[in-house]
């Protein structure tokens, strides 16, 4: 409904409340000449009066409940009430129009224009007929009253069309939203997930194989437990340090300062290996092709998918594993080797590390593919892209390679 604010409010919460306010108005100008004893144009006042303004107040309370029923009564009533006075009765005129105006608005738009069209021909004969002319203003008068009303329905209907069109629009945008942040929060937990494994799992898992190497020799070689209570403190202060960095990052709000230390990539490759060295782990390093910078998420997304690679054949392996890193063309290629144990460790693994591991080559628009090999060792394979070398810089790899 188009008007005031308050008038809709009362329209939206009380609607029969204003149609028993419009019917009581409609009605009343229809006693009007009842009451004066004369109606328009100084025309005595009849009985046919009365009984069109009662007409018109039930028809009009009814309006709501069943608008094409009230308009066709509307319509026979002004045809009976008509024929039995012989006089026009405005009053039934008006509440076909207002029945007119209540179908355009709720009903479909093929079933009000029919409506409109149906209403419009008979107001145009009753008049016609009432007067005895084809061209008289009056006959011309109810097509053109007929349209307005069928109009004003129309706006109304397509205002408030428009209206819930907006109003669904606001609901699905706050829908969408609301399912994108809970999206983000699901990957944004699933990152930090991956993070604290791959920040612990490794340094956990060197204490564990260092303090069973110092609880094995504490008695009979109290120097090599001495030193693995060493390499259980070192790994210890690792962990702290960059759970103490993660933490730092989580609690900032955006605005501060974000800390120095370097993220952890290729270049600290050589620390890993002597790290895993230390606690026991053999492996045999090979690199190949020409190292070159590479993208920070594919630094990263290397770094830790070698650190979980060597921390699980530690873990599950024979004691010894092969690293291979290839720096092709448009290929950075990590290949890690370890023999598997003829009784293999009773202690499952959660898979969460093979996991991460494969999240985070498919985050940097790689692949990872792991599985035990016909010659008994268990491989991992991991392919992650590189920007592609200029042509000179190619050649000279592919010579260096050779």
């Amino acid at each position: 409904m188009i008007g005031p604010a308050w008038l809709r409010r009362v329209n939206r919460e009380h609607p029969h409340l204003l149609d028993a306010a419009l019917a009581t108005f409609v009605a009343g100008v229809g006693v009007l000449p009842l009451v004066f004893g004369f109606g328009p144009d100084e025309a005595q006042a009849t009985d046919a009066d009365a009984v069109a303004a009662g007409i018109a107040f039930a028809l009009l309370l009814a309006r709501r409940r069943a608008p094409l029923a009230v308009l066709s009564l509307a319509i026979l009533s002004l045809i009976v009430v008509t024929a039995t006075s012989g006089d026009e009765t405005p009053i039934l005129e008006a509440t076909a129009l207002i029945a007119v105006y209540t179908v355009t608005r709720t009903a479909s738009r093929r079933t009000a224009l029919l409506a409109a069209l149906a209403t419009a021909a008979s107001l145009y004969t009753i008049n016609a007929v009432s007067i005895g002319s084809l061209n008289h203003p009056e006959s011309l008068g109810a097509i053109a009253w007929t349209g307005m009303a069928a109009a004003i329905g129309g706006t109304v209907r397509t205002w408030r069309d428009y209206l819930a069109a907006t109003e669904e629009r606001a609901l699905r945008a706050e829908a969408t939203k609301e399912e994108e942040a809970r999206r983000r929060v699901a990957e944004e937990r699933l990152r930090i997930a991956r993070e604290l494994h791959d920040v612990i799992a490794h340094h956990i898992a060197l204490i564990n194989v260092q303090a069973g190497v110092a609880s094995h020799v504490l008695r009979s070689q109290p120097d090599q437990a001495d030193e693995a209570l060493g390499h259980i403190r070192e790994a210890g202060r690792t962990v702290l340090d960059e759970l103490g960095s993660l933490l730092y990052v989580l609690r900032q709000s955006g605005e501060e300062p974000q800390p120095t230390e370097p993220i952890p990539g290729l270049s600290r490759l050589g620390h890993l290996v002597e790290t895993l060295t230390a606690a026991g782990l053999r492996v045999q390093h090979r690199q190949s092709g020409q190292p070159r910078p590479v993208p920070i998420a594919t630094d990263l997304a290397a770094y830790r998918i070698i650190q979980e690679g060597l921390t699980n054949a530690h873990k599950h392996g024979a004691g010894g594993a092969r690293l291979l890193v290839d720096y092709r063309p448009d290929t950075l290629h990590i290949e890690i080797r370890n023999a598997v144990p003829s009784h293999p460790s009773t202690t499952a693994g959660t898979g969460n590390g093979l996991a991460g591991m494969r999240e985070r080559a498919h985050a940097a628009g790689g692949t990872l593919d792991v599985g035990p090999q016909p010659d008994g060792t268990f491989r991992l394979d991991a392919r992650l892209p590189l920007p592609e070398l200029p042509a000179a810089s190619h050649t000279a790899a592919v010579e260096a390679t050779g």
